[in-house]
């Protein structure tokens, strides 16, 4: 014999209870809506067509860039034999997305030891462009400039080489030589693994940037691209570029965060510098 199971009245909540609950629901969704934050991650949910993101680094890629996390052990253990330059050079180093540019100091002391000055670019974390932040740069780079009496060398990392590239454009007379490291100068900008964060930090698209560019043609100075198919950031295609977007590729063999420290990117550096006519 089937039991008989009593459930007891739930208590309703008053009508006009329910009216003001269901009016505040749609105030804050309406709210949320317009907001800025909305907006944001409406960028970073963007949908885009798959060719759109053809080339970037698989998953394997990017999960090796965890190997930035070994470099304080790896480096006190590392010795590197720096050779004196026979033509030193006055160097700008621009740091990449997200990042400070103390990110680049160990690459930075590196060239120094060789007998180059390295600068900073003066504008701490690189939050992304803006014409306010290229105004300053390019004060900076005029600065320097005129300071030390000759041109100087643009070393970019990643968005920091895009700056660089468009520095170069805008001063050409200033700049001795653009040196990219890992930027995604050619092709699709959504050929990465970081486009969705990048437009929700920076909170415009990559396809429309404050700043008026034109990332693929090469500035009117000597323009080299390094490159890396073991970049687990930017599709390789990308950061290498195509013949006359750049004077000339160099593949490298290190992972995206790898720019800042490896061994055989600092030997590229000190040779590129090596024979820069500034």
């Amino acid at each position: 014999m089937a039991q008989l199971r009593i459930v007891p009245d739930l208590p309703r909540l008053p009508a006009p209870l329910l009216a003001a609950a269901s009016a505040a629901g749609a105030q804050a969704q309406q709210a949320y809506a317009s907001s800025e934050f909305a907006r944001r991650m409406a960028l970073a949910r963007e949908a885009i067509p798959v060719e759109h993101e053809a080339g970037k680094p698989r998953l394997a890629r990017l999960l090796g860039e965890s190997q930035v996390l070994l470099e304080p052990l790896r480096r006190r253990r590392r010795k590197l034999s720096i050779p004196a330059s026979a033509n030193p050079q006055v160097v700008m180093i621009l740091p990449g997305f997200a990042t400070h540019p103390m990110r680049m100091r160990y690459l930075a002391l590196q060239l120094e030891a060789a007998g180059h000055v390295t600068k900073r670019w003066g504008l701490g974390f690189n939050w992304g462009p803006n014409e306010e932040n290229f105004a300053a740069l390019e004060a900076r780079l005029l600065e320097l400039h005129a300071r030390h009496g000759r041109k100087v060398v643009m070393v970019g990392w990643s968005l920091g080489g895009l700056y660089a590239r468009e520095l170069a454009k805008r001063q050409p007379q200033a700049v001795a030589k653009v040196i990219s490291m890992g930027s995604p100068f050619s092709g699709s900008p959504r050929a990465n693994n970081v486009w969705r964060a990048y437009q929700f930090i920076t909170g415009h698209s990559v396809d429309a940037p404050p700043v008026a560019a034109a990332l693929a043609v090469k500035p009117p100075v000597e323009t080299v691209a390094l490159w890396s198919a073991n970049d687990g950031v930017i599709a390789p295609r990308c950061a290498a570029g195509r013949a006359g977007e750049r004077d000339r590729a160099v593949a490298l063999r290190c992972t995206h965060m790898g720019f800042t420290y490896d061994p055989q990117v600092i030997g590229t550096l000190l040779s590129e510098l090596e024979t820069t006519h500034a």
